[in-house]
């Protein structure tokens, strides 16, 4: 008997998660869309991005942050809570933050705040000292 632990494969981790939407909308498996989906063009959503909230995810990335901005965000969660009721866990907060940011930049394109602050420029809540 081997010392080793056993893990998952690639079958187990990538199954698909579903073939329904959860609100009707859309598949929640992309793959399951149909050809008359996949022939169309794609268009602009108009629909107000919102965060996906608590649901399960079919994908995922890996976030280095530092600890700053790790505190900053406990901060923020802690808050969220005490003052607002609202239990949230970070990665709520994070797509949440993700959607008002792309929403901003659908919305204002070179005047968003994304391009700003990746520019360099000055943002609305003072100057950004961030550059990359």
């Amino acid at each position: 008997m081997s010392g080793r632990a056993s893990s998952p494969g690639a079958s187990e981790l990538l199954r698909p998660t579903g073939e329904e939407a959860t609100d009707g909308s859309e598949p929640a498996n992309p793959r399951a869309a149909t050809s008359e989906q996949a022939d169309r063009p794609l268009t602009r959503i108009t629909a107000p991005r919102r965060g996906s909230g608590r649901q399960k995810h079919d994908a995922k990335i890996t976030v280095y942050v530092s600890g700053d901005e790790l505190l900053a965000m406990e901060h923020a969660r802690l808050k969220l809570r005490g003052s607002h009721g609202l239990a949230v866990d970070r990665g709520r907060i994070v797509r949440e933050a993700v959607a008002v940011v792309l929403a901003d930049f659908e919305e204002h394109g070179d005047d968003s705040v994304l391009v700003r602050r990746l520019r360099g420029d000055g943002v609305e809540h003072g100057e950004d000292t961030t550059s990359r």
